[in-house]
């Protein structure tokens, strides 16, 4: 599924909404904008090195994004004052911009690239030192990349990165010690206290770190970045990260989004023509949540999968527009009808592909998943005052 076909669906479905209510129509239109910013305008994120420029960028990148795997960065420049998208196998692609330590010249550069394309988080990294101050100049420069950084709308976050002199292991407490001294230092400048995320202890050195540090605060860095990226950002970060908390929270933005503008649609007397979108967002959002699993982004393999599930697309569609005529009778409560039963079918759908391909039950259990969702509004029944107002209409 790629972006021109991703447009299209988008374009179609915002052409739907203006033949909405008003009121509808905004509601649409709002959980339309996580879909496009998550699918139509996704892009690598981009991150901003400061700090000190001991550690080869290589190295940096290495140990941040793709530990056990360092060919991805043997091609890295030694210096890159100019944004720079690195691939990072087959899980993604991050932009990376290095100012550390940067002298007149590179810092013009870099303020020009940061006025073309803002940072999405600002890195400082800082060796363990054996005096307690940190270099004023440091921060200082640091302070002038967010605010370059931040000037055209741009609003990024800071992490801080700690690590022990090359080829030095990491000691547990002394390096506590060093990070919360670091964090302290950097919240006590009120020009950087409302942008620190976390300040983090990692060896950046290949062998030099304990597999279970290593993993605990990677993972903890990787859960960060999925969480506070922006959208546009985000897909691209849990897919290199594979955070299994940041896939399922936006899956669930994703389920929320599609199920919510599937209901408002469905409430409404759409004719038959309009209604294969229906059915195509159910397969974007299948398809998205594939893809946020580290899996490729595919109409097909979704459709493939809603198949499995025993929710047959054709004939959903068809089901759907029968009850659609028979309800059409009773105005008002029947187009209700319609709206939950559109938007139940797609909440069970999103909520199996979900499980499957995140939590990854079986098929089986992925099916009765859907399937007890689908249970909740499979039989929809007359409300008690329409019932009586039938039966007396056919009694006289």
């Amino acid at each position: 599924m790629n972006p021109p076909s991703l447009l299209q669906i988008v374009e179609r479905l915002e052409g739907l909404a203006g033949k909405l209510p008003s009121r509808i129509r905004k509601a649409v239109l709002s959980e339309l904008t996580p879909l496009k910013q998550l699918f139509l305008q996704q892009r690598p994120p981009r991150f901003l090195f400061t700090g000190s420029s001991r550690i080869p960028l290589t190295r940096i990148i290495h140990g941040l994004f793709a530990p056990g795997d360092s060919t991805q960065t043997r091609d890295l420049p030694l210096r890159v004052s100019r944004w720079h998208n690195v691939s990072l196998s087959e899980r993604g692609t991050i932009s990376i911009l290095d100012a550390r330590e940067a002298d007149d010249s590179a810092s013009i550069q870099v303020r020009d690239e940061l006025k073309f394309q803002s940072a999405d988080v600002v890195f400082f990294l800082e060796e363990e030192q054996t005096t307690p101050e940190l270099e004023k100049w440091k921060v200082d420069d640091l302070i002038t990349y967010l605010v370059w950084n931040n000037a055209s709308a741009g609003d990024a976050k800071i992490i801080g990165i700690i690590t022990p002199p090359t080829g030095q292991p990491i000691v547990s407490a002394a390096t506590e010690i060093n990070a919360t001294r670091l964090k302290s230092v950097l919240r006590s400048s009120p020009m950087l206290r409302e942008h620190i995320l976390e300040v983090l202890s990692l060896s950046l050195a290949r062998g030099a770190e304990p597999v279970e540090v290593l993993s605990r605060e990677a993972q903890k860095l990787m859960s960060i970045l999925a969480r506070e990226l922006p959208n546009q950002a985000r897909m691209e970060m849990i897919r290199i990260s594979q955070d299994v908390e940041g896939q399922r929270e936006v899956a669930q933005a994703l389920i929320k989004s599609t199920t919510a503008i599937c209901a408002a649609i469905g409430a409404q007397p759409i004719p038959l023509a309009d209604l294969p979108i229906l059915t195509t967002l159910q397969l974007m959002m299948v398809a998205g949540i594939m893809y946020v699993s580290g899996r490729e982004r595919s109409l097909r393999a979704a459709a493939e999968f809603i198949g499995a599930l025993g929710a047959n697309v054709g004939a959903a569609m068809l089901l759907r527009e029968g009850t659609r005529v028979i309800l059409k009778f009773f105005p008002g409560w029947g187009n209700v009808v319609c709206g939950l039963m559109a938007g139940t079918g797609t909440y069970a759908i999103g909520r199996a592909a979900s499980v499957f391909f995140i939590e990854g039950v079986s098929l089986p259990d992925a099916r009765r998943i859907y399937l007890a969702g689908r249970k909740v509004r499979e039989r929809p029944s007359l409300p008690a005052s329409e019932r009586i107002d039938k039966a007396h209409a056919k009694t006289g």
